[in-house]
């Protein structure tokens, strides 16, 4: 039963939050001056510089592990390229995933909304760039490296049942370790120009998406009925978890002449990779704390994934 107080409360929190046309129609004005074509932005004819790395080494998985210690230069550069083709491999999956969560979320709103109007220009950005990590792949010249099938078909079964709060904090989850890393990348002169330009243009378009999943995210979580705060609780640790260990395909190893098993087990051990995961999911996982996403079995989830300090 619903309290005097427990109204109070939601109508203090309610008070609290941004205006959500307001946040839309700033997104669709930052939309309107800094989006990308990487057709035409980049130049995808130039070929590759020579002693350049396709992902900076201190992200590569295996850095500073025993492993890494005895690899040749050329060897960790070509883990590296494979890396890069593993992430935006990734980073496509959880793109269509994350399209199809945004479709959903608009099917019953208004047309004429800012609100759907955003949605539907991250559904363009989301497009654009999961040809242009495709594109990139392809002139890495290593092969994709899609998720395992057990995760692809429960990944299917995730966004067919997830609520709407649920649906924002996977979204938050798949975007914001990722551009943690690209922010990183695109300013590292070590690396390709063509993974730093593509690093750019996905950093400066996700910035919108982040606010946008973050804005309604707590929305939701005022919002939503206890039910559906305390499954996507669940969901999203559940999701954690599946990115966790989908992060990096460990065919990458094998196809790099490394021992597979060994390199998963000294990944597993490494104190610098916790760190780097741990590291890029900080300040999701701060925000998802304070919204109160963070609780009960959810954090044990959150905890056992990985990506929880």
């Amino acid at each position: 039963m619903t309290t005097m107080t427990d109204v109070e409360t939601l109508r203090d929190a309610l008070g609290l939050l941004k205006d959500r046309e307001q946040v839309a129609k700033r997104l669709l004005e930052s939309s309107a001056k800094h989006s990308f074509d990487p057709d035409t932005e980049l130049d995808w004819e130039a070929p590759p510089e020579e002693g350049k790395w396709y992902w900076p080494p201190e992200l590569v998985s295996l850095y500073d592990t025993p492993m890494w210690h005895k690899m040749s230069e050329e060897q960790r550069m070509d883990l590296a390229r494979h890396e890069a083709a593993s992430l935006a491999s990734l980073g496509i999956w959880f793109e269509i995933i994350l399209m199809q969560l945004l479709v959903r979320h608009i099917y019953d709103k208004s047309v004429t909304s800012a609100h759907v109007r955003y949605a539907l220009t991250e559904i363009a950005d989301e497009c654009r760039h999961s040809m242009m990590f495709a594109r990139m792949i392809e002139k890495g010249g290593a092969p994709s490296y899609p998720v395992t099938r057990f995760n692809h078909n429960l990944a299917r079964v995730l966004k067919t049942v997830s609520t709407t709060p649920g649906s924002f904090a996977a979204t938050l989850l798949g975007e914001e370790i990722l551009d943690w890393m690209q922010r990183l990348t695109f300013p590292d002169d070590r690396v390709q120009p063509l993974v730093r330009g593509v690093t750019r243009i996905h950093v400066v378009e996700e910035a919108r998406h982040v606010r946008y999943a973050r804005e309604e995210l707590r929305r939701q979580m005022v919002s939503a009925p206890r039910w559906e705060r305390e499954l996507t609780r669940v969901s999203s640790g559940e999701a954690a978890r599946v990115f966790s260990v989908s992060f990096v395909n460990p065919q990458v190893y094998t196809n790099t002449g490394l021992d597979r098993r060994e390199a998963v087990a000294q990944v597993k051990a490494s104190g610098h990779r916790r760190e780097v995961m741990q590291s890029g999911a900080k300040r999701l996982t701060d925000f998802l704390d304070d919204i109160g996403v963070l609780q009960g079995v959810g954090r044990r989830l959150w905890k056992s994934s990985g990506l929880l300090a």
